[in-house]
Order: structure tokens, then C-alpha cells, then sequence
């Protein structure tokens, strides 16, 4: 398959790498080492697929020219539109001409994601009560200086997507309401430390995301019936570790089972031959997932706007 990728920024270079030979060109309107300045500049017999990796706010205009011309399209999370109906109409589209359009979500490639949401099928854990996670990184200053990452919510679209997404690959869709526990900005202009729950539903959740973590984490804790699970750390920050714990009633020390990875991170790579595997296989378009996200996120941001 050969492809292109669209936003020559941090994003840009790692998909571009990640695709190897499948490579064939880039575009950018400001990096003078992309090939094109525009989309419509390149060659629609040139390639296959795009990788985009674009500011949110033109997402959609690109997405509609690619999925017209019968381009497969992985588009960098969050998915945002004015409304939900635009989700429905790209669906459509891709659709109708044959063609995927993938919302990348890596951190669903991340080993340990993949135990937890073994481990919580196998129903070994019993009900599950509580889900809490923590997702923090240092980047406050590089938002500070970016014109277009430093507004409206700020870190709540940006890690609080990952999170939301998360959940849904863990637990399925949640269909309780999520409300805004605390919001501030602390350095920059948009919120950069935000921490979110819900309520109405099984298992309860909390997340917190943050900017101001100057040593990039992620924790997750699962309690349940029969015992809690829990992460310690990505790959691409690691050790990770995965960690069991069986109850011992009625009260005691559990019984505990740990795994560490010290590895590389493996979610591009696996992502992108999810999405190749896609394409070539002419696996359905289906964003219900990211209507959903773009519902919740729109609510929450609107709280966050207030609060912060």
C-alpha cells in the first residue's frame, strides 16, 4: 500500500517512519522538507491511503477530499466536528466508496491494555467496582508556545480522548454520566490539569490528566469482587508493569502475580498494520466511537471552559 502523510510534526515524522517503504510522500504548508504544500497538489494515482496527522480544525475538509477520491484515511485522535451528524456523513462516505477511515487510537495496542481487557473479558475478577486512572506528561511549556494547542479545553481532548478510549476498550462503552470533578490552568491559557468521573454506572471511574507531570505516567487501578488489577507506566516510558492481585477472604495478604516489560514502544507499528490489515481486507467504516467521544468531550470541554 502506498501512502502519504498529511502534517509533517512530531506526529508526522513517526508515522512516516513507521511506514517504511509504504512511504511515498508528505505534506505540509510551513515544513519546507515536506514534498507538497497542499493535499490537492499530489497525485491521486500516487497513492493509496493518508496519514493525518493535522490541527483538529481541518480534520474534516481533508477527510471529505481523501474519502471522495477513494482514499483509506487513519486520522490522528480526537475525531472533532461541529456536530455529530458530520461523524455520520464521513461514515457514509467511506462507506459508499469502499474505502476505511480509522481514528488512531495507539495506546489500545499497549500490551498491558490488552491483558486488562483480557483479564476483565475472562470475568476473573468478578464485578468490577472501580477503574481510576492517571495520564500525565510535562509537555505544559510546549503547549504554552504552540498557537494552536494552547485553547478551549486544552489537556481534557487531548489526553482525557485516550482515556475516555481506553474505558470503552476495557469495560465497553460506558453509558453513565461524566461530569467535570476539578479544571485548572495553572500555566497555560487552556486547562492543563483536569480530572473527570462518572457516576451512574458499574464500574465507577475517575481520570486524572495532567501536563504539569514532569516525569511522563500512567497508573490505572482496577478494584473488583475477586481481587484488582493494576498499570504501572507505558512501554515508551518504561518499565511497565501489570499486576493481579487475587483476594484473600475475609481479609489478608492477596495472592500477587506481577509483569514487566522493558521494551520499546510497540503501538505504532502494531497500529499500523491494524490499519493496513484494514484497508486491504475492506473492513467496514464504523465512527460510533468517535460520535461518542465527540459528545462527551463537546459537554465536558464546556464545563471545563467554565471552571477553569
Amino acid at each position: 500500500m502506498k501512502v502519504i502523510v498529511v502534517g509533517l510534526g512530531v506526529q508526522g515524522y513517526k508515522r512516516r517512519r513507521i511506514a517504511g517503504n509504504d512511504f511515498v510522500a508528505d505534506v505540509d504548508p510551513a515544513n519546507a522538507e515536506a514534498k507538497y504544500r497542499d493535499l490537492q497538489d499530489v497525485p491521486l494515482d500516487s497513492f493509496d491511503a493518508a496519514l493525518l496527522c493535522v490541527p483538529d480544525q481541518v480534520k474534516v475538509e481533508l477527510i471529505r477530499y481523501l474519502l471522495a477520491n477513494g482514499k483509506h484515511v487513519l486520522v490522528e485522535k480526537p475525531l472533532f466536528a461541529n456536530d455529530t451528524n458530520v461523524i455520520d456523513e464521513l461514515q457514509a462516505m467511506a462507506n459508499a466508496n469502499g474505502v476505511v477511515c480509522y481514528t488512531a487510537y495507539n495506546h489500545r495496542f499497549e500490551p498491558h491494555f490488552v491483558k486488562m481487557r483480557d483479564l476483565i473479558a475472562s470475568g476473573t475478577l468478578g464485578e468490577i467496582y472501580r477503574c481510576r486512572m492517571f495520564y500525565g506528561n510535562g509537555t505544559a511549556r510546549l503547549v504554552r508556545d504552540s498557537e494552536w494547542r494552547d485553547k478551549g479545553a486544552g489537556v481534557l481532548p487531548d489526553l482525557g480522548s485516550h482515556l475516555l478510549d481506553t474505558a470503552s476498550f476495557w469495560f465497553g462503552r460506558p453509558d453513565g454520566d461524566f461530569r467535570v470533578v476539578s479544571a485548572n490552568r495553572f500555566e497555560n491559557l487552556s486547562a492543563d490539569h483536569v480530572v473527570i468521573g462518572s457516576s451512574g454506572n458499574r464500574p465507577e471511574l475517575e481520570m486524572e490528566m495532567t501536563l504539569l507531570m514532569w516525569r511522563n505516567h500512567f497508573t490505572c487501578d482496577v478494584l473488583a469482587e475477586k481481587g484488582s488489577a493494576h498499570i504501572s507506566s507505558l512501554c515508551k516510558w518504561g518499565p511497565s508493569t501489570f499486576t493481579v492481585r487475587r483476594r484473600v477472604l475475609p481479609s489478608g495478604r492477596p495472592l500477587e502475580e506481577t509483569k514487566t516489560l522493558t521494551q520499546s514502544d510497540p503501538t505504532w507499528e502494531d497500529e499500523y498494520r491494524y490499519f493496513c490489515a484494514l484497508c486491504s481486507n475492506g473492513g467496514a467504516t464504523d465512527l460510533s466511537q468517535d460520535k461518542w467521544l465527540l459528545e462527551t468531550l463537546t459537554r465536558l470541554s464546556e464545563d471545563v471552559l467554565r471552571e477553569a
